[in-house]
């Protein structure tokens, strides 16, 4: 094992985890990125093996990440200070390990029957735990549209808790291509249109969500086969104005499960 204790934010290769952590572009054109956590890294190696760096702070870690540091320990090795490791991570209360990691290649079903297009989500956080909720659907492919906020930076993969590693991610994805190609039936989540609780979801099934503020493009609405709409309560005080795209992806991803289960 390689080890190296670097103290400076001039050292190359502290520039190097930055800009990692930093920068989406840097990390496509690396195709690596830092992995936060036990629980992701353990999730990345059960899934691809084991991480080309570890990166730890000076002082002590957590009992788990001791643990996990033990069992790689002839894995090379970068201590950082407290504070410049703190740097590079995206959460105020780290366990105490990073991981550089080479980012998968996840292969495209040749016939996707269950998708989730994505279009615009801007916050990495959101966009994590809506992978995250697509992972536990057993959606088959994700596509990100071109105004996504990069699935690989340090706060996605903190949100997505590993949903990264089961499933393919096509990011930069032409949503109207993607959805002409797809061989099933396409429903634009949208304010006005059929419940998604009246819908047939038996049958292969795109679902497209849009913006967290502005919601769908017209276009990429006019694309889809059906628009369809959560239906929501209304009190003494009115109704909610709509989801956010979290939960609508959710409900109508779960509600394809629920079909499925009711069969």
């Amino acid at each position: 094992m390689s080890f190296k204790h670097i103290t400076s934010r001039d050292n190359p290769v502290f520039k190097y985890y930055k800009k990692l952590s930093e920068n989406a572009r840097e990390r496509r054109s690396e195709a690596k990125t830092l992995l936060d956590g036990v629980h992701l890294i353990e999730a990345y190696v059960a899934a691809f093996g084991e991480p080309e760096v570890l990166i730890i702070p000076e002082g002590k870690s957590s009992v788990e990440a001791t643990r996990l540091i033990q069992s790689l320990e002839h894995i090379a090795t970068v201590m950082l200070p407290t504070l410049m490791f703190a740097e590079i991570t995206p959460v105020t209360s780290s366990t105490g390990v990073l991981a550089l990691v080479n980012i998968p290649e996840i292969s495209v079903p040749e016939a996707p029957s269950f998708a989730l297009m994505l279009e615009d989500i801007q916050d990495p956080g959101n966009l994590g735990s809506m992978l995250r909720t697509a992972a536990a659907a057993g959606v088959e492919v994700v596509y990100l549209s071109m105004g996504c906020t990069d699935a690989w930076s340090p706060k996605a993969l903190r949100g997505g808790q590993g949903a990264q590693f089961v499933m393919p991610i096509i990011e930069r994805a032409d949503l109207i291509n993607a959805l002409r190609a797809f061989h099933g039936a396409s429903y634009a989540t949208a304010m006005t249109g059929e419940s998604i609780y009246a819908q047939d979801l038996s049958t292969p099934a795109a679902f497209v969500v849009g913006n967290e503020g502005a919601g769908l493009r017209m276009e990429t609405i006019a694309a889809c086969s059906k628009h369809v709409t959560i239906p929501m309560a209304k009190t003494a005080l009115g109704s909610v104005e709509s989801l956010n795209a979290g939960a609508a992806a959710a409900i109508c991803l779960f509600e394809r499960v629920r079909q499925f289960k009711s069969r």
